[in-house]
């Protein structure tokens, strides 16, 4: 367990030499640490299983320790699946991850040194019911943010400027994260910004287009 906590530490520290400004822990979608948070996947009966605490142990320590090695000025995020869509679920009788549970590990990371969290949702359990819709993640991020007071990034298909612009500025997160829509349209930034009036900047060498 030291030995992989050490290598998160070992990454931020690369991360750091490479010239980052910002690390983000990815907590989510079934990987390491989020088997780890969950019920439905941490079935051990140490110190890192069991109860609440006993499943978040592992967060924090990763948490510890990257913090340690990434200045205090620049930012830590997480990124969290802030329900495994079980619990929630009256026809799926499976114990999951669920939003409270998000929220008490929100007021936990913010302890340890986490600036914002990154609030997505599911891909630990393949059949889990989502029902998937412009925005569906956002109440968890807005959750987190009224409840631990956690700065949050709002993700899953936000893909229109407006919808963006609303979710921001109605205070339902501090940040909206785009990932397969900039895949999509790798000039989203310049379009949103052109639609919602701002200024757009261009390089010299593109003036001419």
């Amino acid at each position: 367990m030291r030995e992989i906590v050490g290598k998160f530490a070992d990454a931020a520290r690369r991360a750091l030499e490479a010239g980052f400004q910002a690390v983000e822990l990815h907590g989510a979608h079934g990987y390491l640490i989020h088997q780890f948070l969950s019920p439905q996947s941490n079935h051990r009966t140490d110190a890192y299983g069991g109860d609440f605490q006993g499943r978040i142990r592992f967060a924090l320590e990763v948490v510890d320790a990257v913090r340690a090695v990434w200045p205090e000025e620049l930012p830590l995020f997480f990124r969290v699946s802030a329900t495994d869509w079980l619990t929630e679920n009256p026809e799926d009788g499976r114990e999951g991850w669920t939003c409270e549970d998000t929220v008490r590990l929100a007021k936990e990371l913010q302890a340890h040194g986490v600036d914002l969290l990154d609030v997505s949702t599911g891909g630990l359990v393949p059949d889990a019911r989502i029902e998937a819709a412009p925005g569906f993640q956002v109440p968890f991020a807005e959750a987190v943010r009224n409840e631990a007071g956690l700065p949050v990034a709002a993700v899953g298909l936000i893909t229109d400027p407006a919808q963006a612009q609303d979710i921001l500025a109605t205070g339902r997160a501090d940040a909206v994260l785009l990932g397969r829509e900039l895949l999509r349209n790798p000039f989203w930034a310049r379009h949103a910004a052109g639609a919602l009036g701002g200024e757009v900047h261009s390089p010299v060498q593109y003036h001419r287009a």
